[in-house]
Formats: structure tokens, sequence, C-alpha cells
């Protein structure tokens, strides 16, 4: 038999002390190494996983896809587990990955399901929400984009397989920290989305009715009672508030012209 395929850890850091123990605890025995990228914590992050043995290395923040990439290049093996620090893969994907190494895998890129935690709970809801995204993969064959804004990998053409597992991802220290992320994503996004004017001004009206309805009934953060309609509620303002800060910026380009 052959031995197990090497697997690199790539987790990209800035001020995570609070959550990078616990991401790096449930990979402990499933990695051969990890590897954290930070981009200037100043809370004691490095020192932590540096003393759970991850190898650290320091690159200013360039967006989102070049941070990923850059984290690819620091591994020591081809296939990647791409975890973010606030995410903690359970003992079903631990194991389901674990048995996948030591077969082999069959396709150069596999999903699973990050599962959303709303702040302050331990576990997520019924029917919780959750991202399906390539997160373990074979570096020379699919790599992340290079994109400031989408952190997603691109397989172009590859085939891509589906585990069963999932990891359990605690996005937001509060509900403070949840609309600081969604603004510092919504400035991004008004960057590199273009949109003409008259659309964003027909849809204005509509945004925050369908992004809220959208996100409480169909996404079912109605099983979440209070935090359902709050998350619900920060999705569909900071949609509004994207519209708004696109107009913005072009209003901007339109007076330098």
């Amino acid at each position: 038999m052959s031995p197990p395929v090497k697997l690199s850890a790539c987790i990209i850091t800035k001020n995570e002390a609070d959550r990078i123990a616990a991401c790096l605890r449930a990979i402990e025995g499933l990695v051969d190494e990890v590897v954290v990228v930070d981009s200037g914590s100043t809370d004691g992050t490095t020192e932590i996983a540096r003393d759970m043995g991850a190898r650290i290395f320091h690159n200013d923040w360039v967006g989102y896809g070049p941070q990923k990439r850059f984290s690819e290049d620091c591994a020591r093996h081809d296939w990647i587990l791409n975890l973010d620090a606030d995410e903690v893969v359970t003992s079903a994907l631990f194991a389901e990955i674990k048995a996948l190494m030591a077969a082999g895998p069959e396709l150069p890129a596999y999903r699973f399901k990050l599962r959303n935690v709303y702040p302050g709970k331990s576990k997520p809801r019924l029917w919780a929400d959750f991202h399906n995204y390539v997160r373990l993969y074979d570096r020379r064959r699919v790599r992340f984009r290079d994109s400031l804004v989408h952190d997603t990998v691109d397989t172009r053409d590859e085939p891509v397989g589906q585990l069963k597992g999932s990891a359990t991802h605690f996005s937001a220290r509060s509900y403070a920290h949840i609309r600081q992320k969604l603004d510092s994503y919504t400035n991004l996004q008004a960057k590199a989305l273009k949109k003409p004017a008259w659309a964003i001004l027909l849809r204005l009206p509509f945004e925050y009715p369908f992004v809220f309805v959208r996100y409480f009934v169909f996404r079912c953060h109605f099983t979440g009672g209070w935090d359902g309609v709050i998350s619900s509620h920060l999705a569909a303002e900071a949609r509004v508030k994207r519209l708004l800060k696109i107009l913005k910026a072009q209003k901007e380009l339109k007076n330098k012209a």
C-alpha cells in the first residue's frame, strides 16, 4: 500500500487569538503541517499558533485571493486543507479526510459545508445556513482565485467531489463584529463591482425587503428566533449599503474624469 498523501493546512490570520487554538486543535493528527500566514496580528495570534506547532509567515494584507494564494505557496505539500481561523473541523469531517488521504484522493478537489453559528452560540441552529466551498485540493491542478473580493478556489473544468462531513463556522464574535465585517467586505465590492446607476436606483427600494425575506425565510433564519431576525436585518442592511457605495464610487470617478 502507498503511504498516506501528505496534507498541509493553510490558514490566514489577523488578530485571531481567541479562535485560532480551537481551529488548530481540531486538525491535530489530520494534517502533516500547519501554515499560518499572518498580516499583522497584535494580540498574540502568531505566538499561540507557533506554540501549537504551526509554521508562521508574515504577509501584509493583499486581498482575500492573493493572501490565500500566498499561503498555498508557503506549504510544503501539494494537497491543501484551506481553513480560516474561525472554522473548526468536526470529528466526522476529520475521519472522512483522514480516510481519503490514506486511500489516495481520486479527484483534484473536494467541497465540504461550513455551517454558520450565531455569535455567542456553541453549535449551528436547526437548518443552519452554510457555504459549500472547495477547501481540500491539489494545488498543482486548482488554486484560489487571484481576486481581492472572492476567496474561492478556481476549479476550471476539473472534477470536484463532495464530502459528507462539515466544519463549524464561528464567523462573528458579536453582531457588531458582523456589521464591521460586512462593511469591510462591501467596501471591497464597491471598488470591484460595476453596475449602471439607473439599475442601482431601480433596485434600491426593493433591496432591503427582498434580502431580508430571502435570509429569514428561504435561508431558514426563522429557526434562530431573535438571532435570526438580527442576522437577516444585517444581511439586508449590508446589501443596501453596497449599492450606495457603488453609486458613490461611480460618482467620485465621474468627478475625477
